[in-house]
């Protein structure tokens, strides 16, 4: 059984930031073709790999990569940490998060340079970070980074110690809006290969 730590999603499934006067320019996709609805965003979610995650503090925006786990049913992403460095400091005074993950695929040739191109798949989410104070929350957390990186490491629902529990810090982002978008040619588009073929020739 999966317990959710947070409220429920709106029954319209959109989710959105509290109204404010710019917020439909954060998700807002110009190409509308490319856009995805929000089963095909968890999906996504489900399965990437890593993401970059942006905080902000002093007006100056930090980058940095981060495995990490979706969980549905609570609608949040789960991280793990240290509780020092830059992230945790970022947190403790600005709790503005925007996370993103993305997959390229074939590069996309023309003779024109301006109609080059590639195809993409990527999901930013939009949201609320936090550090995961409760005990069993953050045991939770951890155990979905388990069960999605190493299956089977751990197969029991009591192989977290406490104590590994209070040695790391568990991230949770409480996601308020998000958006995706996919761009992908025809299989048998003239010339497109994959960027690695390109390194390895």
């Amino acid at each position: 059984m999966v317990t959710s730590y947070h409220k429920s999603t709106p029954a319209n499934g959109g989710f959105q930031l509290p109204t404010k006067t710019s917020s439909s320019s954060y998700t807002k996709i110009r190409v509308q073709k490319r856009a995805k609805d929000d089963d095909w965003i968890r999906d996504f979610l489900g399965q990437t790999a890593f993401g970059i995650m942006a905080t902000v503090r002093d007006g100056q925006p930090f980058l940095v990569t981060r495995n990490f786990a979706y969980d549905q049913s609570a609608h949040a992403i789960y991280m793990h940490g240290a509780k020092k460095g830059r992230t945790y400091e970022n947190i403790q005074v600005n709790d503005n998060i925007s996370f993103s993950v993305s997959e390229m695929g074939r590069l996309l040739p023309n003779e024109q340079a301006m109609e080059v191109s590639v195809e993409y798949a990527g999901v930013v989410v939009f949201g609320r970070v936090s550090l995961v104070e409760e005990l069993e929350e953050a045991r939770h957390g951890l155990q979905l980074l388990l069960d999605k990186y190493f299956p089977g490491m751990h197969p029991s629902d009591d192989s977290i110690s406490d104590d590994d529990v209070k040695a790391t810090a568990v991230f949770r982002i409480d996601i308020e809006s998000w958006s995706g978008k996919e761009h992908k040619a025809e299989d048998d588009f003239p010339g497109a290969f994959f960027y690695d073929e390109l390194v390895e020739s």
